[in-house]
């Protein structure tokens, strides 16, 4: 699972953690276990918590396969030793096993983030309703759906399971035929063999043990803060004005987040500075000049939050580095795919689908590379079930998404099921090359071009829903087939996988929402000025109401400036591809520079601060920063996540911090 913001340096496929002699593989029923069920739905329940807390708050959520991984590990080994302090003999520990559990959490939590609840779902709320403008144009009261468990769970199970047998009659030619990456799926799996082989025990029992240490150190943290942060938003360590109030006026502050910090350390050192690029010219140039012309481009009387201001600029101009930055990719790897896929019709002389290497290649590939494919394409996954399972699931969704959303007619489901597999492949086959997960991309895209076909006669909401369907889909598959490549390098049954996608996928369509709703109730979520600014939700809001009333309700110059920030993004990632590596490497991303346009500097600073330390500890012990930095960053993002619990506990009871730390300007003396 990735979000846009997460990117990978690794190229080509990594076999070195493969096992280097031939070793016993448990049939596919044993990889599956009650107590591996068990902890996917305990580490489901953190995961959800934390990527909401991301979702809502940034609206970035790095790629927490490797965490998935490494804490499956950490709670079966604990479930195990209790049990044997008891005197119960529990079942060997297996890689294959900590696999499947790894594909259940993904699957679990990928639709805390696919599913929209920090985006196209709470963009059908009244609070964003209001937000925009009750008399906005093409922003009606009509085309307002607020979030309840019913019809959320009910989503979910519509649309969730499709995604899962889109692609998987492809796996072999993902994984086996074009050897792509899928680096996060391959971290995982190397991350899996290490901690499972005598010689690297001593090092994952060190792993586990710094997770912990710094899990607590984050939730001690936290509870510490909760303590001074008052009643409202203003008070407390996450509104310090740690570069002093000049810079905090303008969102340039630490704010004390494990979270970010973690996420500092887990991103590339390209994400993280690119966010601070961003920040920098959004924040320190761009917005200071554009509220210079209050009165003049704008009326000077507006609200902080009303889009016909300042606040409108800054939801168009991200929106249009996001695009940018989206439709670049997009153009890149569909036309990497059709040159991949006609080179391999002309050498194979027929597609990759019915690919048969013949017996003298067969023969020359290394012997662990021999084991591995055996063992991925044994346990077979039936092309006419997937695709009978597609059709029937689609048909089922095709018939009752028009009752939940009438605006969203029959024929505009079926006609995203038809497109989507296509889609679905694009952004797997992007996501196996680069680890770029742009599901979200192909989401806005399909958002805008249903809401303009519907029209003003629901066009907003339709194109929402759409959105979703589209997104759930290709951003599930994309998950599955990263969970796949993992699966390959662990020696894992791609059946044992696939019902584990399943299993996992179920208990997320209960336990996302469910976790979403303890947000919603605890907490102010959608509050511009609040900490869950859930900032993705006015965004999609918006480019669903520009599909249905075209680009005249910008503010003035608006345009103009989304215009040469969408060709600038094109601009960037073009350069990015024609310059040397040790050049384009320094060069920002987008889409890492969009994000703080719209929610604010300080997320960055947090995020550049975990880089600096990355970069020391690199610089300082590499081989102790390349074992132990993924159980730190794990930690500290965790242990913020299991604080959201007792904090959202807290709120609901109406239980508020005894102090609020508030810091102003000195008053001048007489």
């Amino acid at each position: 699972m990735g979000s846009e913001a997460d990117a990978a340096g690794m190229t080509g496929p990594l076999l070195a953690d493969a096992p280097a002699k031939v070793e016993a593989v448990p049939p596919w029923r044993e990889q599956l276990t009650a107590r591996g069920i068990v902890v996917s739905a305990v580490l489901g329940v953190l995961f959800c918590l934390v990527t909401h807390k991301l979702n809502l708050t940034v609206g970035v959520v790095p790629s927490l396969n490797v965490a998935a991984g490494l804490l499956g590990y950490c709670l079966v080994r604990t479930w195990t030793a209790a049990l044997g302090m008891f005197g119960v003999v529990s079942k060997p520990f297996t890689k294959q096993e900590n696999t499947v559990i790894q594909t259940c959490v993904v699957a679990c939590y990928g639709l805390a983030t696919s599913g929209g609840f920090g985006s196209y779902m709470l963009a059908m709320d009244q609070k964003t309703y209001e937000l925009i403008g009750t008399d906005y144009p093409g922003n009606r009261a009509i085309d307002v759906k607020n979030p309840s468990l019913s019809w959320m769970i009910g989503f979910m199970f519509l649309v969730s399971f499709v995604g899962i047998f889109s692609l998987v009659a492809l796996r072999k030619v993902m994984v086996i035929d074009y050897k792509l990456t899928y680096p996060s799926g391959t971290a995982t799996a190397m991350l899996i063999n290490s901690v499972h082989t005598t010689t690297e025990a001593e090092l994952a029992e060190k792993q586990v043990s710094c997770l912990g240490k710094y899990l607590s150190i984050s939730f001690l943290w936290n509870c510490f803060k909760w303590f001074f942060s008052g009643v409202g938003d203003s008070c407390g360590f996450d509104n310090f004005p740690s570069l002093g109030l000049a810079a905090f006026k303008n969102t340039f502050y630490f704010d004390f987040s494990p979270t970010y910090i973690g996420c500092g350390l887990m991103c590339p050192h390209i994400v993280n500075c690119s966010a601070l690029i961003g920040a920098i010219i959004s924040w320190g140039f761009l917005w200071p000049y554009i509220s210079t012309k209050a009165g003049e481009w704008y009326p000077s009387e507006l609200g902080s939050n009303d889009f016909k201001g300042l606040y409108g600029y800054k939801v168009f101009v991200s929106i249009s580095l996001i695009l940018g930055d989206g439709i670049y990719n997009l153009v890149k790897i569909i036309y990497s795919t059709i040159k991949e896929t006609m080179n391999a019709r002309s050498n194979q002389g027929r597609l990759p689908l019915v690919w048969v290497q013949d017996g003298d290649k067969i023969a020359k590939l290394p012997a662990e590379e021999k084991l591995l494919n055996e063992v991925f394409v044994k346990d077979n996954i039936p092309p006419w079930l997937a695709g009978s399972a597609y059709v029937g699931l689609a048909a089922i969704s095709t018939a009752i998404v028009p009752v939940m959303f009438p605006q969203l007619k029959w024929y505009l489901v079926l006609s995203a099921y038809v497109v989507a597999p296509l889609v679905a492949f694009c952004n797997s086959y992007g996501t196996g090359l680069t680890n770029w997960n742009l599901a979200s991309t192909y989401g806005k895209i399909g958002l805008f071009i249903f809401a303009s076909w519907v029209g003003h006669h629901g066009g907003v909401i339709a194109g929402l829903a759409a959105c979703g369907v589209m997104m759930s889909l290709v951003s599930t598959a994309g998950d599955l087939m990263q969970d796949f490549k993992t699966g390959y390098l662990t020696l894992s049954s791609p059946r044992s996988m696939f019902i584990s996608q399943l299993i996992g996928t179920a208990l997320g369509c209960v336990i996302a929402p469910l976790t979403f709703w303890l947000y919603w109730v605890a907490f102010d979520i959608g509050n511009p000025d609040g900490m869950f600014k859930a900032p993705y939700a006015a965004i999609y809001r918006e480019i669903s109401i520009m599909g249905v009333e075209g680009f005249s309700m910008l503010p003035q110059h608006c345009l103009a400036i989304c215009s040469v920030l969408f060709f600038a993004a094109i601009a960037i990632n073009l350069l990015r591809d024609v310059t040397p590596k040790c050049v384009s490497k320094l060069i920002p991303l987008p889409m890492a520079m969009a994000v703080p346009f719209y929610i604010g500097a300080y997320f960055a600073i947090d995020m550049f601060v975990g880089t600096i330390i990355m970069f020391v500890w690199e610089r300082e012990n590499r081989k102790e920063s390349e074992d132990f930095a993924g159980a730190v960053a794990s930690g500290l993002i965790c242990g913020d996540g299991i604080w959201s619990v007792p904090s959202a506990i807290l709120s609901i009871m109406k239980i508020d911090p005894p102090m609020c730390m508030y810091i102003m300007p000195s008053l001048p003396y007489g």
